[in-house]
């Protein structure tokens, strides 16, 4: 899928595009819906052109969270932009989620594989596991107060590699990789792009926390979807009127439409929610059984 989309030339270029691309209208859900039931039941090639330009502006948002890794911001957020287009090419709209939901992932993969293969002081493989250690251990390291520079302690090193899922010798060989005895003012790619400065942490909420809390939101999502399907028409009818709507019916409304008493209404909402509430909790254990697969998640590869 190849589009023409704004072009970045640069930091100077920035603004320009960054004006460029709010000239393209958000979607209304009804009308994004049509457009990729469009394009993935037509082939509709403007179709998938509206859905990507529609979503330019999460893309630069997303992309401004990694300018702290001493990259050019345009490469960055055409990095991204390669990962909105393969959430397009593969977004199903039936699933019920809107596209942005399901883009986010794909466009931080690819920004995150972009950095990988770019910064060039770091001589490692690309298993989940160790893309995981890349992203995250300074935030283990700041969060048990291990931000001191050297070699770390035996028990820092072990609470680390416990909490990432990865073994102490890859704990530390990535922290003798990161830190050094490197100046904060070398540069960190052959280039000259980008200074050691540019990973001093900040006081924001790290991308890797938000990234947990919108992997959790996205888990919780895809459980109550499947969850659902546990239910009969009228189960569903009852438990969606009762416990999901904005504005929540009342028993007597669903008993006047079933033509059964209040009391039963009730029966029936409280059966659906337990039973919902077991599929969910179900749902959500097999999804935590499966090893890596928030690392996976976070570094999801581009095809």
């Amino acid at each position: 899928m190849a589009y023409a989309l704004p072009i970045i030339s640069g930091e100077s270029g920035l603004t320009r595009y960054l004006n460029e691309i709010r000239k393209f209208p958000m979607l209304e859900p009804q009308q994004e819906y049509m457009l990729a039931k469009r394009w993935r039941e037509h082939e509709d090639r403007d179709a998938a052109q509206e859905l990507v330009t529609s979503h330019l502006r999460l893309v630069a948002k997303i992309a401004m969270g990694y300018r702290g890794y001493g990259l050019p911001i345009g490469e960055v957020i055409s990095e991204g932009n390669v990962g909105l287009m393969q959430a397009v090419k593969r977004f199903e709209p039936d699933k019920g989620f809107r596209l942005a939901t399901y883009a986010i992932w794909w466009i931080r993969a690819s920004i995150q594989e972009y950095i990988l293969r770019s910064w060039s002081l770091v001589k490692m493989g690309t298993t989940a596991s160790q893309k995981k250690l890349f992203f995250n251990l300074r935030k283990a390291k700041s969060q048990i107060s291990a931000l001191e520079e050297g070699e770390l302690r035996p028990e820092h090193v072990a609470t680390i590699a416990t909490k990432l899922g990865v073994s102490e010798q890859d704990v530390i060989d990535m922290n003798r990789r990161l830190s050094g005895d490197t100046s904060l003012n070398a540069p960190m790619r052959e280039d000259g792009e980008g200074e050691w400065q540019d990973w001093l942490v900040d006081d924001s909420t790290s991308q890797e926390v938000i990234l947990a809390d919108e992997e959790e939101k996205h888990n919780r999502h895809d459980a109550l979807v499947d969850g659902l399907k546990v239910l009969n028409a009228r189960e569903r009818r009852i438990f969606e009127a009762r416990r999901l709507a904005e504005d929540p019916i009342t028993l007597e409304q669903l008993s006047d439409e079933f033509n059964i008493s209040r009391e039963r209404v009730r029966q029936i909402e409280v059966r659906a929610f337990e039973k919902v509430q077991s599929a969910v909790k179900a749902g959500m254990a097999r999804i935590e059984s499966i090893p890596a697969r928030a690392a996976d998640r976070a570094a999801l590869p581009a095809h």
